[in-house]
This record gives C-alpha cells, sequence and structure tokens, in this order.
C-alpha cells in the first residue's frame, strides 16, 4: 500500500524560511556542479602530478555511472524514507569522496574516489528540486527552480577559473595545489547540510513501498556496460568485439530494467504508471534529446575558445559570462510568466528554438570569426537554457501523483544526466573522428595561398618544433593529447590547423542543432492547459515536531 494526498497538502512556508532553504539547496546544487568544471580545468594536471596521463579517462568515467546510476535512486528512496536524510547523506558521501579524491596518491584511487563523490552527486540535484515541491505549490515553485539554473551557469564561469588557479599554484595550506579543488567542497557542503537540517521540517505524502532492489540492480547491469561503450568506444573501434559486448550486456540490462520496473508497479524504482502519461513521457523524452545537444555542444565551445582562438582558460570562462546571464534573466522571467498563467508550452519551445539559434551560430564559426560573436551566440545559448529546462520541469511534475513526486523529479534528471553522458562522448568521438581530415584539408587548401608558402620556404621558420608538429598535421597524423605546441608557432603556418579545427567543431555543433529540432518536434505535440486549480486548506503548523493529531491517510509523518 501506498500513501497518496491532494496536492493541497502542500506545506506552507513563509518566505524567510525559503530563502534559508534555498541558499541549502543552492550550495548543493552549485558543490555538485562546480565540480565537474573545476576538475575539467585541473585535470591534466592532476594526471601529470598522480603519473597517470593515460588513466584520466576513468576519473570522469567512474563519476559519471555512480551519478547516473543514483539520480533515479535518490528520487524513489526519499519518496519512502523523506527527503531531508537522504539529501544530507547525499552530501555526506560527496564530501568523503572530496575528501578521499583530495588524499589520492594515484589515478588508480583518484578514481575510485571519484566514484564515491558520483554516489552523492545523484542526490543533489533530484533531492533539491524534490524537496521544493514539498515545500511549494506547483504555481510557486518555477520561480524558484529558475535559480536552480542560474547555479549551474555560474558554476560553469567559475569553475575554470577557479580549477586554473589551483591547478597553477605548487603548494597551499600545505597541500599540492590542485587537491584544494576538492577540499573546497568541504565547508560548502557543511553549510548545505546546516541549513537543510534546520530548516526543512516536513514532507508530505510518504510512501511506505519497499525499496525496489531488483530495479537497482538491474538499471546498474543496463548503464554500466553501456556507459563504458561509449566512453571506451573511440579508443576501441566502435565495431570491435569489446565495445559491441558491452552494448549487448547493456541490451539484456535494459530488458531486465524493464520487465522488473513492470512487476514492481508503484514500488519501481521509475513507477512505470507515470509513463502512462503522454506528456510525462513526451517530455522526458526531450528532456533526453535536449539534454545530449546542450550538454555535448557546451563541452565542445570551450577548445574552440581556448585552441581555436587562444584564450586562456580564465579567459575563456569569462566569454561564457552572457550565457551565465541569459539563463538568470530568461529564467527569472520565464518563471514569472509561467507562474501568472500557469502556461508553459510557449517559453518551451521559445527556449529550445533559441537554444537551436545559438547552437547553428557557434556551427559557423571559423578561426577568424571575432570573439564578440561567440559572446553573443553564447548569451543566445544561455537564455534558450534558462527558458526551456525550467518550465520543462514544470510540465513533467503538473500530472504526477503526489506519492510519485520524488521518483517523477529523479527522472528529470536522471533523463537529463543520460542524455548529457552520452551527448559528451558521442560529440567529442564525433571530433576527434573528423579533426584529422579537417586539418589536412585546410592544409591542402593553403597551398597556394603567399603567406603559408613564404613560411614554408623559410628554414629559419620550419626548424622550430612547434612548426615541425604543425607540418606532421598536413596529412591529419598530428597528435591533439597536448596542443600547447600553438603559443610558439608561426601564425601563417598555424592558420590552417586552427581552421581544420574550427571546421570539425562546425560538425558537432550542426549536429547539435539538429537534435535540438527533433526536440522541438517532441515538445509541440502535447497540448497547453491551464492547470487544477487547488482547494483552499488550512496552512500546516511550520513545527519541527508536529503535534499530535488523528491520523489521516492522505498525509504522511513529518521528516525526521
Amino acid at each position: 500500500m501506498t500513501d497518496t494526498a491532494a496536492p493541497a497538502d502542500t506545506p506552507v512556508i513563509d518566505r524567510r524560511r525559503m530563502r534559508l532553504v534555498m541558499a541549502g539547496l543552492m550550495l548543493g546544487l552549485f558543490m555538485s556542479a562546480l565540480d565537474q568544471t573545476i576538475i575539467s580545468a585541473a585535470l591534466r594536471t592532476i594526471a601529470d602530478d598522480l603519473n597517470g596521463l593515460s588513466q584520466q579517462a576513468w576519473a570522469n568515467t567512474s563519476y559519471m555511472i555512480t551519478s547516473v546510476v543514483t539520480t533515479a535512486l535518490y528520487g524513489k528512496l526519499s519518496d519512502i524514507y523523506g527527503r531531508r536524510p537522504l539529501y544530507v547523506i547525499a552530501v555526506a558521501l560527496f564530501v568523503a569522496g572530496s575528501v578521499l579524491c583530495g588524499l589520492a596518491s594515484s589515478m588508480v584511487m583518484l578514481s575510485v574516489f571519484r566514484g564515491v563523490q558520483g554516489l552523492g552527486a545523484g542526490g543533489l540535484m533530484s533531492l533539491a528540486f524534490a524537496i521544493l515541491a514539498d515545500l511549494l505549490p506547483p504555481t510557486e515553485r518555477s520561480r524558484y527552480q529558475a535559480w536552480f539554473g542560474a547555479v549551474f551557469g555560474v558554476a560553469a564561469v567559475v569553475g575554470p577559473v577557479v580549477g586554473g588557479f589551483f591547478a597553477g599554484l605548487d603548494a597551499f595550506a600545505g597541500a599540492d595545489g590542485w587537491r584544494w579543488a576538492f577540499f573546497i567542497n568541504v565547508p560548502v557542503g557543511i553549510a548545505a547540510v546546516l541549513l537543510i537540517l534546520s530548516q526543512v521540517r516536513v514532507q508530505a505524502n510518504r510512501s511506505t513501498d519497499k525499496p525496489d532492489i531488483a530495479g537497482v540492480i538491474t538499471l546498474v547491469l543496463f548503464l554500466v556496460p553501456v556507459l563504458f561503450a561509449v566512453e571506451e568506444g573511440p579508443k576501441w573501434g566502435w565495431g570491435s568485439a569489446g565495445t559491441l559486448g558491452l552494448f549487448a550486456v547493456g541490451a539484456v540490462g535494459l530488458v531486465l530494467f524493464l520487465m522488473a520496473q513492470r512487476r514492481a508497479g508503484g514500488a519501481a524504482l521509475l513507477p512505470t504508471p507515470m509513463f502512462r502519461n503522454p506528456v510525462f513521457s513526451l517530455y522526458n523524452g526531450v528532456n533526453t534529446i535536449v539534454g545530449a545537444a546542450v550538454f555535448g555542444s557546451l563541452a565542445v565551445l570551450p577548445l574552440y575558445l581556448q585552441i581555436v582562438k587562444g584564450l586562456s582558460p580564465t579567459e575563456a570562462g569569462l566569454m561564457l559570462l552572457p550565457q551565465t546571464l541569459g539563463i538568470i534573466v530568461a529564467g527569472r522571467m520565464c518563471s514569472a510568466y509561467v507562474t501568472r498563467t500557469g502556461k508553459f508550452k510557449g517559453s518551451m519551445l521559445a527556449g529550445i528554438v533559441l537554444m537551436m539559434a545559438g547552437t547553428f551560430w557557434f556551427g559557423s564559426f571559423g578561426a577568424d570569426t571575432e570573439l564578440w560573436q561567440a559572446g553573443v551566440a553564447a548569451g543566445v545559448m544561455g537564455s534558450g537554457i534558462g527558458m526551456c529546462w525550467q518550465v520543462m520541469l514544470v510540465a513533467i511534475q503538473r500530472d504526477l501523483e503526489p506519492r510519485y513526486m520524488g521518483a517523477g523529479i529523479g527522472s528529470f534528471a536522471f533523463f537529463r544526466s543520460i542524455g548529457g553522458t552520452v551527448g559528451i562522448s558521442v560529440f567529442f568521438s564525433l571530433f576527434f573522428g573528423t579533426v584529422g581530415g579537417r586539418i589536412a584539408d585546410a592544409y591542402a587548401d593553403a597551398a597556394n595561398d603567399p603567406g603559408f608558402k613564404a613560411a614554408l620556404a623559410d628554414p629559419a621558420v620550419t626548424s622550430q618544433p612547434a612548426n615541425q608538429t604543425l607540418l606532421a598535421g598536413r596529412n591529419g597524423a598530428v597528435s591533439l593529447d597536448d596542443s600547447s605546441f600553438l603559443t610558439h608557432a608561426d601564425a601563417r603556418l598555424a592558420h590552417p590547423f586552427l581552421e581544420g579545427m574550427a571546421d570539425a567543431m562546425q560538425t558537432v555543433f550542426l549536429v547539435s542543432g539538429t537534435l535540438l529540432a527533433v526536440g522541438l518536434v517532441l515538445a509541440l505535440i502535447p497540448r497547453d492547459r491551464q492547470p487544477v486549480p487547488e482547494p483552499e486548506t488550512e496552512p500546516e503548523p511550520d513545527t519541527a515536531s508536529p503535534a499530535p493529531s488523528t491520523p489521516s491517510p492522505t498525509r504522511g509523518p513529518a521528516l525526521r
């Protein structure tokens, strides 16, 4: 049996306490989002220091696998055991993993400890949205959810700057500089836990279902092989026995997972009754596609800014500031509109169109494109993200039964993470698989350029090691593991190399824009409608330990 409740049972909370709750939730989200961008900027330094440059991919793979697998799990467990204790566990695991990562003495240890971090990261986003849904009625949620989108935008800007700063320090407070990229999570996590423990007090609609153990096991059997295959496929070859074998194991895991979910019914990790709602299913499909397109393209954009345009990690981060502003401003404006009218479809469609415009604009960039265009396109992209993802969550959770709220919101984070993980892996594979040929073509086109010919005929130029590395790219054989040689290369010889890289990135952005167009078509299908008004009820007492009352089948126990 499962406890159910009407939406009217959503607790009432005063503005002051809501601000404190939001501060705690945003700190947790910021810690998780910042960690990814900090590590991406510092990972090369970390790998060199731990003598494991060839193993650095596993540090990201282990984190992605554990975070994606646990995203849906946290949502379901929080329906059963409560949001607050699960949120504290998620933060504690993330902080513990961060400390262990900062103490790692080998790349193998770092990869294992990154997996511990991922165990906590899986709950930080899904539980943040679930807690918000417990505390606010639907008409108020979108206004606050806009700030969650802003957190990710700020982290995208701050992360590379902070990561580059720590990586550049030889030592700080008795530890290697890069280790503070992990240790910085400790005070942030402690502050987030204290705020949530003191301010989040009640949760309606607690479920009495047992945990879906079979669902967890089969989900792992599905996701782990598939994510390993996507991560290692570019190196092993997509048609290799190892890659195909992993996909086959993942396919078996998917079938078993679907069978387990059907058998578990309402107690499932991703309860199948949720997917009988066509709006819920369609918008989660859109969520997955948009996640792949957005995260994949935004992972490639820093390469354009840093390699093709020659910006430092700090400068590249600052170039993405318009994206952050777009997320904040558009998210706030859209949230106010959705809160006032109850209509979300127009905002979502406009957001996808803006993301398409920004992505296709990126797809026109070459080596000589002026930097202001990158800043404006990033602003357009950010505006689309702010308009789309905030209201998409409103659409996904609108028709959910209260007993499925945690699992449903967990599905939003789950499918977006799946899309983002696959998108990043596939887009990088597409880029590195085509860039060699594009560079060779660019050098062939430059053969008759007077400046290129003059540099090629000058022994003082061609004898330089950096220029020799460049010239190896004329047949597409240049190594991209280390692009620092471009700093010392002759500009005339480097230009075709940069044009080839920009051309390969254009392909990635055009594929991303096409994916967004598919998402737009799917998002057009459901009809927009006015929300069902909530009946008025007396506010629930705002106390840590509510006075005993007559048991009611429509109210869950207080959070403990």
